[in-house]
């Protein structure tokens, strides 16, 4: 898959930008604060229906404005299809293929990315909501229903939630919460479809991580990742690992039993304390945690692991080509080894969009076709031996 061409209106820093790419490398170069980053996080939109730098879709939107407009159009095979997302401070988003009005969610349909930024370190070292963040992302890819299905387990959480923490401040204890029953049934339905889908994802990227990590660090440290469940008697949330409370079964049958379990504590605390929204995916090197154990470049190949093995099973499972790569700012954190090992496992795929700060820091392979931007604007081609100065100071969120 190629991004030909990609348009936005009130995005980020953007009043507005036309831009033209073309396949293998695009280079988008300039300082800090620019906009480089939100260029690329408008084009990974269509792919993941979210931003790799914030949770909420409000940032995406210029300050002043109601809505952002995103447009790109893809080919392949010969085929141009038209999107186009409108991203609405309040209320829901909109979407178009080729002028038509769809579901948002169908958007991922015809456009896979895969974004490879600083951010990703977060993977490895953040909280468990970023590593279920990057699982659901990839998912939905994989399968763009799975959008629906995760739209609809947040809206029941939330539901469920409010209806718990409703009995705690009444005072509602056992079995006297009769509707929280009805809940339930939602809760296990929509929950067991998402538990299961990201245990065959881990399964899935098993041999794909475990080639990347060899290509990027250059070592085979056995990386693995697997999923903690809450249905398994802990709280993985909380960093509690699942003890004798587990029951085997189907997973229906292991979140019944972890609810019945729970619903005490439930009550007593007014929240949610069962489901995929309390899991964590483990990720290991040499059979040891890397969060806490992995040194700081061990912790950037899992995270750039991660990335390209979701890359490589995409490519695997599509009929639309390679995934786009956008390799966001990251070669600025990578040592000379890992630059130049990054540049040769990505250097085959049909398209590949890098930003960065200093011209230099990329290898001279992904500089062919370069593009400067400045103040959210697109200013012309940066010629190699040309240095952006990297800025000082904190970081606006329009890098």
């Amino acid at each position: 898959m190629i991004v030909e061409h990609v348009s936005l209106t009130d995005f980020r820093n953007y009043a507005g930008a036309e831009v033209e790419l073309g396949p293998g490398a695009n280079l988008f170069v300039g300082s800090n604060g620019q906009g480089k980053t939100n260029l690329a996080e408008a084009i990974a939109f269509m792919a993941t229906l979210g931003s790799h730098r914030v949770s909420s879709d409000q940032p995406l939107v210029r300050a002043g404005r109601d809505a952002a407009i995103v447009r790109i159009r893809v080919a392949h095979a010969g085929r141009r299809i038209r999107l186009e997302a409108q991203v609405n401070r309040q209320g829901s988003n909109r979407a178009r293929v080729n002028g038509a009005d769809v579901r948002p969610a169908e958007l991922p349909r015809y456009a896979q990315v895969v974004v490879f930024a600083p951010e990703d370190l977060g993977i490895v070292r953040g909280d468990p909501s970023t590593r279920r963040r990057f699982a659901d992302q990839l998912l939905i890819q994989r399968s763009p229903r799975m959008a629906g299905v995760i739209a609809d387990y947040e809206r029941v959480i939330r539901q469920r939630g409010a209806l718990l923490k409703s009995a705690r401040a009444r005072g509602i204890k056992g079995d006297a919460l009769s509707t929280l029953d009805v809940w339930n049934d939602k809760l296990v339905a929509l929950g067991s479809e998402l538990i299961d889908a990201r245990v065959a994802l881990a399964a899935d990227l098993a041999e794909p991580l475990a080639d990347a990590y060899r290509a990027i660090a250059g070592a085979d440290h056995d990386p693995r990742a697997e999923w903690l469940l809450s249905i398994g008697g802990g709280d993985p949330e909380e960093g509690v690992d699942g003890t004798g409370d587990a029951v085997d079964g189907s997973t229906p049958d292991r979140f019944r039993h972890a609810l019945a379990a729970a619903r005490t504590a439930e009550l007593d605390r007014g929240v949610n304390l069962v489901g995929p929204h309390r899991d964590d995916l483990m990720l290991r090197i040499r059979d040891l945690p890397v969060k806490g154990y992995a040194s700081h470049g061990e912790s950037w190949s899992v995270a750039l692991s991660l990335r390209l093995a979701s890359a490589q099973l995409l490519r695997a499972e599509s009929q639309a080509g390679d995934p786009v790569l956008i390799l966001d700012d990251v070669f600025a954190e990578l040592d000379v080894g890992r630059r130049r090992r990054l540049s040769a496992v990505t250097a085959d795929y049909e398209q590949v969009i890098v930003t960065a700060a200093v011209l230099e820091d990329v290898p001279v392979d992904l500089r062919r076709r370069t593009v400067r931007i400045d103040a959210g604007s697109i200013v012309g081609p940066a010629e190699d031996g040309e240095r952006s100065e990297r800025t000082e100071g904190e970081d606006t969120g329009d890098r």
